[in-house]
């Protein structure tokens, strides 16, 4: 009997992550890809400011993710306990409240796309283009709103190879779109920008036939709204958009700093570092959300094995990727960045601040799980303390004191500074969660 569960809880790891992991490096790849189109098709300036405006994208992202991890987070338990009815609620108002939010966002885009831009830290220099990204990105708004709620709710609802499949295609899409629009066409930033969303609706459309064949337990129809499950989602869903938020701050924190210490040219070699670390983070991401479906229909069963078996491989899976991607980053970043441009001054800043700015990764990686797990196991209190702390507090405080008290070479260590006292706020609440009836 423990032989045929082992197995099958190493099947589930493996028949949820790996298309996890792989959607999200997909995902994060629409990213990449505009860097190199832009970096090599427009220029360094416009490499610039694909970075500037990826404080707007991530923090739309961060936005949905509040909704979508909500809601899969009650859908996963009541799935776990067999309440089709009450999974679906969670669902379709969840989906409503994305609805909601990617509209005003979509408003603020579209109308001031410029104080947007100026409020991301653009300046004279990068002005103008980031607010061009930022207009053409918000009119795709909407589809980008439900790839992230269709991607976590058909993932829950059984189906991970079809996420996997969908981005897949949706990035595929990107790439040769993103090249069309630059360079046959010379549409310039906003080219890239119009190819993510049109690669977005794909994934939509993709995703859609999951409903459409029936294939799980949810279904879309009309939502009975309801405030206390509204409230519900978003008190969920906290701890994962206080996670995702840590992209956007440190993003926005990190250009504000060295727009003013050390120039446009330090802007455009930490977009080369962020576009490389950010489909670094495909990998953590796609671990911790690819075990969240499987943690919270456990803790729904109250299965403690189960949920201590999940974690514990998600942790060091995540490390063991963590590891392997420093690794690599420092032995092959020279040959990589010149993908974005081959600009010799930007290739020399970037190698030397990779090594300073890449351990982050290692924390980053357990932090993810560790949130993931304190979420998925209702504890969303530790759960949102400890990503507030982690991707706003620290790293914002970090950021942007230290280079004042120590010089401006000192902020590229910041944010492994930030995720280390972070973890350690992270094993401390796990230990203190440990005296709860659902301690790991």
């Amino acid at each position: 009997m423990d032989i045929t569960k082992t197995r099958l809880r190493r099947k589930n790891l493996l028949r949820y992550t790996i298309p996890s992991v792989a959607g999200m490096c997909c995902m994060f790849l629409y990213v990449v890809v505009d860097g190199i189109f832009v970096g090599r098709g427009v220029g360094i300036d416009a490499l610039g400011a694909v970075s500037l405006a990826m404080p707007f994208v991530l923090f739309t992202g961060a936005l949905c993710n509040l909704m979508t991890f909500g809601g899969i987070t009650i859908t996963a338990i009541r799935l776990g306990r067999g309440d089709k009815k009450g999974a679906n609620d969670a669902f379709r108002n969840a989906a409503a409240l994305a609805f909601f939010v990617a509209a005003l966002l979509m408003t603020a885009g579209l109308v001031f796309p410029r104080r947007v831009a100026a409020l991301t830290g653009a300046n004279g220099t990068f002005l103008d283009m980031t607010a061009d990204y930022i207009f053409y990105y918000s009119v795709f708004c909407l589809p980008v709103a439900f790839v992230f709620i269709l991607q976590g709710f058909v993932r829950n609802d059984g189906s991970p190879g079809l996420v996997s499949a969908a981005v897949v295609a949706g990035a595929l899409m990107n790439v040769f779109l993103d090249w069309l629009f630059v360079f046959p066409l010379q549409m310039g930033i906003k080219g890239a920008a119009i190819a993510t969303g049109i690669g977005q609706i794909s994934v939509v459309l993709i995703l859609s036939t999951h409903f459409i064949r029936r294939k799980g337990a949810l279904r879309f129809g009309k939502p009975s709204f309801s405030l206390p499950l509204m409230g519900k989602i978003i008190k969920r869903g906290l701890p994962e958009m206080l996670s995702q938020f840590g992209s956007p701050v440190t993003t926005f924190c990190m250009n504000y700093v060295l727009i003013r210490t050390s120039g446009d040219l330090s802007v455009s070699a930490f977009s080369v570092m962020s576009y490389l670390t950010s489909f670094s983070m495909g990998i953590f991401f796609g671990v911790s959300e690819g075990l969240q479906p499987l943690i919270g229909q456990s803790y729904g069963k109250k299965d403690a094995d189960d949920m201590r078996f999940y974690f514990r491989s998600g942790l060091l899976i995540n490390l063991s990727a963590g590891l392997a991607v420093y690794a690599f980053l420092l032995a092959a970043g020279q040959y990589v960045y010149p993908l974005f441009n081959s600009d010799p001054e930007l290739l020399k800043t970037a190698v030397a601040a990779l090594p300073k700015f890449g351990w982050s990764f290692l924390f980053v990686a357990l932090n993810l799980m560790i949130g993931s797990y304190l979420y998925s196991t209702k504890r969303t209190a530790q759960a949102a303390a400890l990503m507030f702390c982690r991707c706003i507090a620290l790293n914002s405080a970090l950021i942007l004191l230290l280079p004042r008290l120590f010089g401006s070479e000192i902020v590229w260590y910041c944010a492994g500074i930030a995720e280390f006292c972070a973890f350690i706020i992270a094993a401390l609440l796990l230990q203190c969660s440990k005296k709860s009836r659902d301690a790991v």
